[in-house]
């Protein structure tokens, strides 16, 4: 990875990871509330396709900020932010709703784990055409199902156009063991969806506490991102703020 010298002191960046079912729009309220609190952000396009391939690219993207950053991950999109082997200048992960898993660990397992997630019987799999022709699995959100498991707090018109747009996964990435777990190194924040049916509320709870994340809990579904906007978006200027204080006398990142 490179390394540059900083132009923008400690003015924090926040990179937004989305996860499966859902594309960088899902953070259209939440960015416009921290751009309204003066925080820059930028909401990257998760290609969904393997897990350390994932984390590679949010990490290089990361690794390309002139200061520190904050990366905040939504469902498999804490996944990502949780794999990335992160630069230097990474200096807070928000995880909101999102797997905050350990180093040999899958999001399967969790959802394995704790019983309540309604995704298992609605994901339906497609085949697809990978690299150089070979064939791979992708999974969708069922559409009828799709208003209920994902976003049960959404209007409905809403809900159905989520799920008309949403972006398929790999089946291969849900599978695949994270090799890092940031939140080790990196002080974590987490924000939990109380009525989430994707991934239970035990599941949230477990993991905000197994990383040692400072952890607001509320009530709304998945598409938490989408609903409480301004809840998420308070959650992660408190992050920004957090990191800024720790460090004071740090003008030069990382």
């Amino acid at each position: 990875m490179s390394r540059r010298t900083p132009r923008n002191g400690s003015t924090a960046t926040v990179l937004l990871v989305h996860g499966a079912f859902a594309d960088a729009s899902m953070w259209a309220g939440v960015i416009a509330e921290l751009q309204a609190a003066g925080i820059g952000v930028i909401a990257l396009a998760n290609p969904l396709r393997g897990l350390a391939s994932d984390a590679a690219y949010i990490a290089s993207a990361a690794d390309e900020i002139d200061g520190p950053v904050i990366l905040a991950g939504h469902c498999y999109g804490g996944a990502v932010i949780t794999a990335a082997r992160v630069a230097g200048n990474v200096v807070g992960l928000v995880y909101v709703a999102g797997f905050a898993l350990d180093e040999g660990e899958s999001a399967l397992d969790i959802t394995d784990r704790f019983p309540g997630s309604q995704l298992p019987p609605s994901l339906r799999p497609v085949t697809f055409c990978g690299i150089n022709g070979a064939p791979g699995v992708e999974l969708y959100i069922d559409r009828e199902a799709f208003p209920h498991v994902f976003a049960g707090d959404l209007p409905g018109r809403t809900a159905a156009a989520a799920a008309a747009a949403q972006r398929p996964i790999t089946a291969a990435a849900f599978e695949e063991k994270s090799q890092a777990a940031a939140w080790k190194k990196i002080p974590c924040w987490y924000v939990i969806a109380t009525t989430d049916l994707l991934i239970p509320v035990g599941a949230q709870r477990f993991m905000a506490q197994r990383a040692g994340a400072g952890t607001l809990e509320v009530r709304a579904s998945h598409a938490i991102a989408m609903t409480q906007s301004a809840v998420v978006a308070g959650q992660i200027t408190a992050a920004v703020s957090a990191v800024r204080k720790a460090r004071p006398d740090r003008h030069g990142w990382p």
